[in-house]
């Protein structure tokens, strides 16, 4: 089918079907924690309850089992180096869906080396289950210490802005008496150090990932604990969203071109004219709404033209609103590239100087002065950290003076680009409030940056 007859057959909806999308959102999710502490298994178990595996991937586990339980962490260890340490490495997706609701399941790696790739998973998740191994930790202690990896993890996600951070005590089948003076002595430990992070916790549950109780049904060991599981927790809670109402901030991630009208390329190229070659900038809305009609203006080139159209996959739509990946097509040829955001004209305040939080995920520190590369939406600048002025202690929770930040610090940073960029605060915008930076000589992803 010619591109010129994949747009004569273009059906036209409304609204982009957004209240049925929004309504039926799939929850996204990570597990977090330190090393072993069962992120996989509890996913494991999560897939395996709610029968979201397939019947030959059963039968490879029951024959590698050998009659012994099966280990449901091989359900997302999915590389030959994570099968042969028992470590996960790589972030790992699953999907499973339950009668109210579907998931999406990022399962993040415990070890410090690969902090990077947890962050990269908590960057798109409405939640967070941090896990905490009691078997690791003294819980007759007072107040119970905590492993730096729960309280680094929990850390990151609460600031990439992750809304739901929900606490699993797991392998409580590992004690044999006073488990429910384990449990609230380590439950009162993690509120504690929530509280004093400014962490809004959504549950604190027990469970056992490898008996698998309290994750999809009560556990009758525990008679003690009579709240809910760990899935219905995670069913009742809100899918995050970029707010719809006020300005539109679109950033443009690629363009495509179709012909429309008669012959492509014949007159004038005008969104409601014939003979034309339409094109179409596509990307995921930071926030605010596009309709047609709209009057938009185009960063950087300061360009201003009226939307002819909104598309939403292959559909022409009324109305596409944030979170929704939306193709705009203008009432005029304009030149927009892969990095330019569209935007209601006047409401971006372009800066070339701003400061952040920067989570470092890089074996060379950062330090003061030096250039890196950074991604805003989908356009690369040089940039160079003009100063840091703080660090992060992760066990007190206070700033400490710093002259560079390692491997896995997190510190307040001044950041000075080499062109102006339309960032906004992180907490009020996730797209638009968050960099990455990459090192330009090995070409590593080095940090996060999230805007203040």
């Amino acid at each position: 089918m010619s591109n010129q007859e994949q747009v004569q057959v273009t059906a036209h909806v409304t609204h982009c079907e957004a209240g049925e999308e929004i309504a039926h959102k799939a929850l996204r999710f990570l597990t977090a924690g330190s090393v072993d502490d069962g992120k996989s298994t509890l996913i494991g178990r999560l897939l395996f309850d709610s029968r979201a595996i397939l019947a030959d991937q059963l039968d490879a586990l029951e024959k590698r089992a050998a009659g012994a339980p099966i280990d449901l962490s091989l359900l997302t260890d999915g590389l030959e180096a994570e099968r042969e340490q028992g470590i996960t490495i790589d972030v790992a997706y699953r999907y499973f869906a339950t009668k109210t609701r579907k998931f999406i399941i990022a399962d993040a790696p415990g070890h410090e080396q690969y902090t990077r790739n947890m962050v990269t998973a908590a960057a798109g998740s409405d939640a967070a289950v941090v896990l905490v191994d009691i078997t690791k930790i003294d819980w007759k202690a007072s107040p119970v210490p905590l492993l730096a990896q729960t309280r680094r993890h929990s850390l990151l996600a609460h600031l990439l802005r992750v809304p739901n951070i929900v606490f699993a005590i797991n392998k409580l089948d590992a004690i044999e008496q006073d488990t429910d003076v384990a449990f609230a002595n380590v439950k009162a430990s993690l509120e504690g150090f929530a509280a004093q992070a400014g962490i809004e916790v959504k549950g604190v549950i027990p469970v056992s990932a490898l008996r698998g109780d309290n994750v999809t049904t009560p556990s009758a060991n525990w008679p003690w604990y009579q709240g809910p599981t760990l899935l219905q927790v995670l069913e009742a809670l809100p899918a995050s969203d970029e707010r719809h109402d006020g300005a539109l901030l679109h950033p443009v991630q690629y363009v495509t071109r179709d012909s429309v009208g008669n012959v492509a390329g014949e007159g004038e190229a005008t969104a409601s004219g014939t003979g034309h070659q339409s094109r179409a900038f596509w990307g995921r809305i930071a926030h605010g709404a596009v309709k047609a009609g709209d009057e938009v203006q185009i960063f950087p080139s300061g360009q201003t033209a009226l939307v002819a159209e909104v598309r939403h996959s292959a559909l022409v739509v009324d109305q596409c609103e944030a979170g929704q990946s939306a193709g705009i097509v203008l009432d005029r040829q304009v030149d927009i590239s892969r990095g330019d955001w569209i935007h209601t004209p006047g409401s971006i305040k372009p800066t070339d100087t701003f400061s952040g939080t920067l989570a470092w995920l890089d074996t060379e520190p950062a330090v003061v002065g030096r250039k890196y590369w950074v991604r805003h939406g989908n356009r690369w600048v040089q940039a160079r950290i003009s100063s840091i002025d703080s660090r992060l202690d992760i066990h007190s929770l206070e700033d400490r003076e710093a002259g560079e930040l390692a491997v896995n610090e997190i510190g307040r940073v001044q950041i000075q680009t080499q062109q102006p960029l339309p960032v906004e605060a992180y907490l009020d915008n996730r797209i638009s409030g968050a960099l990455i930076v990459v090192d330009p000589t090995t070409n590593r992803t080095s940090g996060a940056l999230l805007v203040k």
